[in-house]
């Protein structure tokens, strides 16, 4: 069987692309590790296996093909660690409930701190994570050398290394082969996965949503979850719902395969580099999202040069490594850098967006928690507090400048 217009491709795999039916129980929108997860734990969770994801483009072909596949949970705020630690603990897990071997890889993580500010920072987050059960230590140079050998900790550094928060549990997983992962056993479950299908508003009934306008058609859905990012907001737009968000682009880059060199995963938030070698022996490369906002899936030459200056200075072993290849995606920003996950003010629609550089790391546990919300029309604890109404009442979770890390 030869695949076609119908098929998405997994090596040795071909996905079904039915026609969508009339309607649906659940109606997910956005392909990604997200949308993928929500449909994975509504049916395991909750029993919901009449479920369609729709996607504009092809099976987990957006974000979640364009990230540089970092996993940790060392937040500081309670939110943030509790929920992004429940969601390395389904990590954990998730291989081997799944049944697929995704090369999740529990190497590590290093956070860097370059000046006082960020040493006072760095340990005031190792001491919150201890007090929220989340495994993290406070390292010297002389111990992060231990660690990973070919980081430069000398003193001659224009930002010399002066310590670093670690994390054992964190590491990396194969983005795409998480994506089939839990493609398949959605799959299974009787999932349907609509791609080449772009939603494009929604039909309503008063103030309660009965369904989605697409490219394929009308189909109806006793609930819908929006988890497209770059795209939310869009949509949102058509029922009069403004969310907080920025669009914005977030750049990578990859070298050559080399030998194994790089131990763990390495993120400076001062000069503004993160580094990781993938299961293959590619060099994984990434900073901060672009300064502009915008939906191009492309980025800035001068983000790149940047941050390869970093790198090399950080990992001089870096030096003579060709680059491959860069790409981008497009993530969504709210004010206080936190997702928002939960209802709208119209009924049977709920949202789930606003992740920025979080949301690979955070795929199983978000996707617990939304498809929580969605089958119960509740939220669950964990997300409780990202709702929309935080921006009104002033609570918001501004971990990125209470912890002072981007990713």
């Amino acid at each position: 069987m030869a695949a076609d217009s119908n098929t998405s491709h997994e090596p040795g795999r071909l996905w079904r692309n039915p026609e969508p039916k009339s309607s649906y129980d659940v109606v997910i929108v956005g392909a990604g590790g997200h949308g993928l997860a929500t449909a994975y734990y509504l049916a395991r969770n909750h029993g919901v296996t009449d479920v369609a994801v729709l996607e504009r483009g092809w099976l987990a072909g957006g974000n979640m093909a364009r990230n540089t596949t970092i996993i940790r949970s060392n937040y500081l705020l309670d939110p943030s660690a509790a929920l992004y630690d429940h969601a390395l603990r389904l990590w954990e897990e998730l291989a081997e409930e799944l049944d697929y071997e995704f090369h999740f890889s529990q190497c590590g993580v290093l956070n860097l701190a370059h000046t006082e500010q960020e040493v006072r920072d760095a340990r005031r987050r190792a001491f919150a994570n201890e007090l929220n059960g989340v495994d993290a230590e406070w390292l010297t140079p002389e111990e992060i050398a231990e660690v990973c050998p070919i980081l430069d900790t000398s003193p001659r550094l224009r930002y010399p290394v002066l310590g670093a928060t670690y994390q054992p549990r964190g590491g990396v997983a194969k983005h795409d082969l998480v994506a089939w992962a839990l493609a398949r056993e959605c799959d299974a479950m009787g999932v349907d996965f609509i791609q080449n299908c772009e939603v494009t508003g929604f039909t309503t009934s008063g103030d309660r949503v009965t369904g989605v306008r697409t490219s394929r058609g009308t189909i109806g859905a006793g609930g819908v979850g929006l988890a497209a990012a770059g795209r939310t907001s869009l949509l949102t737009d058509t029922l009069g719902i403004s969310l907080p968000l920025q669009s914005h682009p977030l750049q990578a880059m990859a070298t050559e395969i080399l030998e194994p060199v790089h131990p763990c995963v390495v993120m400076s938030n001062h000069v503004h580099v993160y580094t990781s070698q993938a299961h293959k022996g590619e060099l994984v490369l990434g900073a901060g999202i672009d300064a502009y906002n915008g939906y191009a899936q492309r980025g800035s030459v001068h983000v790149i040069e940047n941050q390869l200056a970093a790198a090399v200075e950080l990992f001089p072993i870096f030096g003579r490594a060709h680059l491959l290849r860069t790409w981008a995606g497009t993530v969504d920003v709210t004010p206080d850098a936190s997702p928002i996950i939960g209802p709208t003010p119209y009924e049977n629609l709920y949202v789930n967006c606003g992740w920025g550089t979080g949301g690979f790391k955070a795929t199983p546990g978000a996707g617990w928690v939304f498809a929580h919300t969605i089958a119960t029309g509740a939220p669950h604890p964990l997300n409780e507090p990202y709702g929309m109404e935080r921006f009104t009442t002033g609570a918001l979770i501004d971990e990125h400048g209470a912890a002072a890390v981007a990713h």
